[in-house]
């Protein structure tokens, strides 16, 4: 397969997943009067360009038995509202009338979490009919769960970032918190706002009322209240919306982080499809990589000559400052220990990258990983020139950086060597893959090997014993499934990654990340506790 055939297919199945719940349910929504969550959005922004949507691919082929559930029914993203930076939360009501499923929850926690650390305002679109009934077991009880959506909204409130909802449709049962817990608060004609729709309510209690008296849009503006501005419609409130948000202070921008004056004639216009090969397996010079990334010469490498697995170096991308930490994919020689293989964390890279995140820690630079990584080296020479010590200094100095962290996996992503490189467990602000990107605790070939001799141990106890056609149909099997969980889509459809994006796209990505997370900066001091030396 080359780049444009992966590529023309992951746009193909990013405009399915675009389309929502698909044509039938967007006429239906467009019959109501509504606008879908996407149209929504497209008509707040100022310019599409500023649109940097996370979790796109979230639910990718989930929940298949319930018709599934394109983005998990929910549209997040930043965008530029009345010129201002916006975290939005936008409901599909194409997609089982916007109710939540488990990774709903799961994507909108992960843009909370982001507005909160990079300050940003939110904009709830709520069009929603509650909690998926079928599924109420994995979404309702735990710290990571539905509730905890409404814990933030007080959390953000205290925090004094401005939270502005929107209801355009349904709003119903505990989702009708989370609006209600925002500072200001918009309805259209025709929605509705109760804990209990009319039926439960006739069933609980046997009362009769209609959808418009029990939680109309004139209702709460008139008796209960609760709502502040009533809007006959979509484009109304969308007006109304943009006109509140023009009233929010002006974007912030960190004092502590540099960006310098840059133009586009400071960008590499090299083709990356032509230098940087689709097998993982290939090999070449990750500096070419970060050359065509980083603004026209402003590249500096740092320790050049030492632990040359791990290219570490300054360079300005959009002008932002910004540090780079990158796995070389090609294999280097060493006066001490020979030759060590590209893609792969030495003792000694470990060590210079650990110094790395901790110089740019005091300098406030924003950190750039390049994730394409085998792991840490293993064998009896690496555990006596101290490997572990030296990936747990790196750990502790990536776990505790005060500057905005941003990963891109280019290639292979496995193991430990996912944690050196700031996977998603070490608070990356975004984390973004190619498509050929590929995420597992071991490469395919290795996993494989092992599943299967743990599958036919598992039959030997069992007392059959595998002829030669079973066990090449049992191999294939397990490569199969193995191969299907390391996809990248795999990845971005439980939420691993914030978004796919193709490699020509990443500078372009990169500046904007770069734009958000350098809004604020954390009021406290680098410290990393107790450090192996």
């Amino acid at each position: 397969m080359s780049w444009q055939q992966l590529l023309d297919e992951f746009q193909e199945q990013q405009t399915t997943v675009q389309a929502g719940g698909g044509k039938k349910a967007t006429a239906r929504q467009h019959e109501k009067g509504r606008l879908t969550a996407r149209e929504r959005i497209s008509r707040l922004l100022d310019s599409p360009d500023s649109w940097l949507e996370v979790g796109l691919w979230a639910a990718y082929q989930m929940y298949e038995d319930w018709g599934g559930a394109p983005s998990a029914s929910v549209v997040c993203g930043i965008g530029k509202v009345s010129g201002r930076d916006v975290m939005i939360i936008a409901n599909d009501a194409t997609i089982k009338a916007g109710a939540f499923f488990p990774m709903t929850c799961k994507k909108v926690l992960r843009a909370q979490r982001i507005a909160m650390h990079c300050r940003l305002p939110l904009l709830y679109l709520v069009d929603s009919a509650g909690v998926f009934l079928p599924l109420q077991d994995e979404i309702f009880p735990d710290e990571d769960d539905f509730g905890r959506i409404f814990r933030n909204n007080s959390v953000i409130s205290a925090m004094g970032l401005p939270q502005l909802a929107s209801i355009m449709g349904n709003c119903v049962a505990g989702g009708g918190y989370l609006p209600v817990l925002c500072d200001k608060l918009i309805m259209t004609e025709g929605s509705g706002l109760y804990l209990a729709g009319p039926a439960l309510v006739k069933s609980a209690i046997g009362q009769e009322v209609s959808s418009e008296d029990l939680g109309g849009a004139k209702m709460h503006a008139s008796i209960s209240g609760t709502i502040d501005y009533r809007e006959p419609d979509d484009p109304a409130a969308i007006e109304r919306i943009k006109k509140l948000i023009a009233m929010f202070p002006e974007d912030p921008r960190a004092s502590v982080f540099r960006r310098d004056p840059w133009t586009d004639s400071s960008v590499n216009q090299a083709d990356p499809y032509a230098k940087f090969p689709l097998d993982l397996q290939a090999r070449f010079d990750i500096r070419d990589l970060i050359r065509y990334l980083a603004d026209e010469g402003s590249f500096q490498e740092y320790k050049a000559e030492y632990g040359q697995t791990l290219i570490c170096g300054h360079a300005r991308i959009g002008g932002h400052q910004v540090g780079v930490i990158a796995n070389q994919r090609t294999s280097a020689m060493t006066p001490k220990e020979g030759i060590q293989f590209g893609g792969v964390i030495y003792h000694d890279s470990a060590d210079k990258e650990a110094r790395f995140i901790m110089d740019c820690n005091q300098t406030w630079t924003p950190l750039i990983f390049l994730q394409d990584v085998f792991g840490f080296m293993v064998g009896k020479q690496s555990e006596e020139a101290g490997i572990i010590r030296a990936g747990a200094k790196v750990v502790n100095a990536i776990s505790n950086s005060r500057v905005p962290k941003i990963t891109v996996i280019t290639g292979g992503s496995y193991g430990a060597g996912n944690y050196a490189m700031c996977g998603k467990a070490f608070d990356p602000r975004f984390i973004f893959a190619w498509p050929n990107a590929r995420y597992a605790v071991m490469g395919s070939k290795q996993a494989a090997s092992t599943l299967l001799d743990v599958a036919i141990a598992a039959m030997k106890r069992q007392g059959k014993e595998p002829d030669s056609v079973e066990l090449e149909q049992l191999r294939e099997r397990v490569t199969e499934a193995y191969e299907t969980s390391t996809d990248i889509r795999y990845a971005a459809a439980r939420l691993w990654v914030d978004g796919i994006i193709a490699p020509t796209d990443t500078r372009k990505v990169l500046i904007r990340s770069l734009d958000v997370v350098t809004r604020h900066v954390p009021d406290e001091p680098f410290r990393t506790g107790v450090l192996q030396v």
